[in-house]
């Protein structure tokens, strides 16, 4: 079992940040792979960004160069920094965690909310 907390949405205006939180009850480097995800209403869940238990990254496309995926093993965490927020960036963002065998936990989300 794993559970994930998520922190740090909020209300920013276009061109702002925010970073995201992801405090997992284990250690993160017995967790295969972590990532964010976000939903927008009548959409379905996307990657945002994921990271390995060996630390390699990969983004979607729609945030590379603006998003930024991180961890502080010692804390147990895994952060989402968001730069240069565009208004189509607003959404519900999931931590997610992947461990062996597949299983997938997920945080309760967290609402990010990008204003014009």
């Amino acid at each position: 079992q794993v559970q994930l907390v998520e922190s740090g949405g909020g209300l920013v205006q276009a061109g702002g940040s925010l970073r995201l939180s992801c405090a997992a009850s284990r250690y993160i480097l017995s967790i295969n792979l972590m990532g964010w995800y976000r939903r927008t209403p009548g959409k379905q869940r996307e990657l945002v960004a994921a990271i390995t238990s060996e630390g390699s990254t990969n983004y979607a496309d729609s945030v590379k160069g603006r998003f930024i995926i991180s961890r502080d093993i010692a804390k147990n965490t895994v952060y989402l920094q968001m730069n240069s927020l565009k208004p189509e960036d607003t959404a519900v963002y999931y931590c997610n965690g992947r461990v062996t065998g597949g299983t997938n936990y997920w945080g309760q989300g967290t609402q990010v909310t990008v204003s014009s």
